[in-house]
């Protein structure tokens, strides 16, 4: 689900400049709670499960660094955030970081004034239709109606799109995935158009996923990353090292399973800063040395956590593609933790 770029921005530039001027690591060890947001429900991502208790690919990063600075990856509240919503939520300190399948550009890097800790899920945007439409590519879809988040990049990329084809659309806009869902099985719309990604969770929502497809046109780069407020570097540290840390884990064969034994030392300097064995990394961050073993056990390595979640073994069924390690033809990489 993408990604408000001008709404707001005079407003959430100010709230931001605001709420950074206290230090949000010492805010969330005070409230012993980390305030994540979250999307409203995305299955695979971040959605609440049967009981309430919320889960997915996001939840779990979320989940990470709740372990790394307060010990349990229980301690987060999730807040449920939309396009037009998650920024004036992080701007204005209600959430202290955001999980929600956010496209890092330059104007809210730059304009609305967030800090994106890195990459989690390299994407595109992309299409769905049913099958019986009978269509093959997107660029056939001349005259169609389109469902589509207000508040996101997906509007601008989509225009560009058609227009860059000469071809014209019927925009339906919606708040939210239920709400496209429910408008897009209902025919109110021939197509959804958001991340290739949140198309592949939610047509595994569906009663016969079989029945729609997905178009193979990817038309922009969605590189989706965790934010933070401008100004307070401390905090992006944590969040940015917690990312980097799940990354560096799967590089190195540190798993949920094994991370407490291998944390006891291991002939891999590397391995031994990240678990704290060696070196005062955690000292650095404001943290103890077991920061990235604890974040690391809540769920897994980055690897550990993909496939439980959104992997070819999940009705989400996504190959790892361009968020394989770059040791594997991917574009997964952490920097040196030393």
């Amino acid at each position: 689900m993408k990604k408000s770029v001008y709404f707001g921005v005079l407003t959430v530039a100010s709230l931001a400049a605001g709420a950074a001027a206290a230090g949000t690591l010492d805010d969330v060890k005070a409230r012993g709670k980390l305030n994540c947001g979250v999307t409203t429900g995305l299955v695979g991502f971040a959605a609440p499960d049967a009981n309430g208790v919320w889960e997915g690919f996001d939840v779990a990063l979320c989940r990470a660094v709740a372990a790394a600075v307060l010990g349990d990856g229980n301690s987060v509240e999730f807040v449920p955030t939309t396009g037009k919503t998650r920024f004036t939520a992080l701007a204005s300190g209600e959430i202290d970081m955001l999980a929600r399948n956010t496209t890092w550009t330059f104007s809210r890097d730059v304009d609305l004034k967030f800090e994106f800790v890195g990459v989690n899920y390299y994407d595109g945007q992309g299409f769905m239709v049913p099958k019986e439409l009978g269509v093959t590519s997107a660029k056939d879809l001349d005259g169609a109606t389109v469902c589509i988040q207000t508040g996101t990049t997906t509007e601008l990329n989509l225009a560009d799109f058609f227009r860059a084809n000469n071809i014209s659309y019927e925009p339906v806009p919606i708040e939210t995935n239920a709400e496209a869902q429910q408008q897009y099985l209902a025919g109110a719309c021939d197509v959804y158009t958001t991340d290739a990604s949140g198309l592949a969770a939610t047509r595994a929502t569906f009663e016969k996923p079989g029945d729609h497809i997905l178009l193979p046109e990817i038309i922009s780069k969605e590189p989706l990353a965790p934010l933070v407020r401008h100004g307070d570097s401390e905090w992006a540290d944590v969040v940015r090292w917690t990312l980097n840390a799940l990354i560096s884990a799967e590089e190195y064969g540190i798993t949920k399973a094994n991370a407490e034994e291998m944390s006891k030392g291991s002939d891999n300097p590397e391995i031994n800063r990240i678990l704290g064995s060696e070196g005062t990394l955690g000292e650095m961050l404001g943290l103890d040395n077991a920061w990235a073993k604890r974040a690391i056990m809540v769920g897994g390595n980055y690897g550990e956590i993909f496939d439980a979640n959104i992997g070819e073994s999940t009705p989400i069924a996504l190959s790892r593609g361009l968020n394989a390690q770059w040791t594997k033809g991917g574009l997964l990489y952490s920097p040196p933790f030393r």
